[in-house]
């Protein structure tokens, strides 16, 4: 399977679920992606939260992507992205309508994004259930 497959994946099933590192216990939680592309697969979040204060403190993490009859796992290493032109894409997308509220109560600036580049991909499927594992360089 070649990346832009994946990201195709990905971007048609926005809803994943993030892995980090708490101490020596995982925690994994849904997240909702904004775009996955040649420059990274992009998602944000609150940095009050304890997700971020994990990503902080060890930035390696898998995210788990699926769609019909396929699952797409990435690992690599998140980085904060500090692109204020990103930020206001994101709260003027349409798909992060409730973004709105974060500015109404006067915490935008608690917006963090996340990118995660240059990661390694594994699908999974009924029919490789069995295969070895092709790890996909994104």
């Amino acid at each position: 399977m070649e990346k832009e497959e994946l990201f195709k994946i990905m971007n048609e099933n926005p809803a994943l679920h993030l892995a980090t590192m708490d101490g020596d216990q995982p925690r994994v939680r849904g997240m909702l992606l904004f775009r996955a592309d040649e420059d990274g697969i992009i998602f944000h979040t609150a940095s009050s939260k304890d997700v971020y204060k994990q990503i902080q403190k060890n930035p390696k993490a898998e995210l788990c992507f699926n769609g019909p009859g396929i699952q797409v796992r990435v690992t690599g290493v998140l980085e904060e992205v500090e692109d204020e032109n990103l930020k206001k894409e994101i709260f003027a997308h349409p798909t992060r309508k409730f973004l709105q509220a974060w500015k109404e109560l006067g915490v935008d600036h608690l917006l963090t994004v996340f990118r995660m580049k240059h990661g390694t991909a594994v699908t999974w499927t009924m029919e490789t259930n069995f295969d070895e594992k092709q790890e996909i360089q994104l």
